[in-house]
């Protein structure tokens, strides 16, 4: 498998690279996003360290902001991911109030007066800085729905099955609490370890990027 994920890595490594401020007008309106950290490698080349998507038709840009303008975890799975191995590797408290879900508005109501606000926007915010100075991207565009799903899933399994694609000794995600995050080394929990991508679907990608 580390031949096929060798030769993504170097295929994604020809796109275009995004970092924040990253501006609307150079995404596709749809697609999978490929993340890169600073600091992590392999393949000689930077290692992807998450793959993800969107639900929504033309959301792309929408979903990136989540995840690196808006300052709300629990509309990022990412920035949550992100906030727990901070948390984590202080060994602060805080971390149980931090698995708080308030999505809904029973929850808010519910449970919002169980966390500290002040110290959750905190956090946020060290979240914010850490995406913000360490992650970039690039984009598969893919217009329809099941099939950026479809890649997202075999991207994901592609690197979790791969043994040359492991973390850094310093990576922060060795601090998370979530097992398959540190036994992955990406920043996803599901899909992993499932079928790789075929050279067929390989192609494909390459042919989606438009590179020779």
């Amino acid at each position: 498998m580390s031949e096929i994920c060798t030769a993504l890595h170097h295929l994604v490594k020809q796109a275009p690279h995004h970092f924040y401020p990253f501006d609307r007008s150079n995404l596709p309106q749809n697609g999978v996003y490929v993340v890169f950290e600073k600091g992590e490698l392999a393949h000689n080349t930077n290692r992807i360290v998450r793959i993800g998507t969107h639900n929504g038709q033309d959301r792309l840009f929408s979903r990136l902001n989540e995840h690196f303008v808006n300052e709300n975890k629990d509309r990022s799975i990412f920035r949550k991911n992100i906030g727990r191995a901070l948390l984590s590797k202080s060994h602060d408290p805080f971390l149980s109030q931090w698995e708080i879900d308030l999505t809904t508005s029973k929850a808010r109501q519910t449970l919002a007066p169980k966390v500290d606000q002040v110290r959750k926007k905190q956090v946020e915010a060290l979240v914010s800085d850490y995406i913000r100075s360490n992650f970039s991207f690039c984009v598969i565009p893919i217009a329809d729905y099941q099939k950026r799903k479809y890649f997202e899933a075999k991207l994901i399994s592609t690197i979790s099955n791969c043994h040359i694609c492991r973390p850094s000794s310093t990576w922060l995600g060795l601090s998370s609490p979530v097992e398959k995050i540190r036994e992955s080394g990406l920043w996803n929990f599901t899909q992993l370890w499932k079928d790789s991508l075929t050279w067929l679907e390989l192609d494909s990608i390459k042919q989606s990027l438009n590179l020779e």
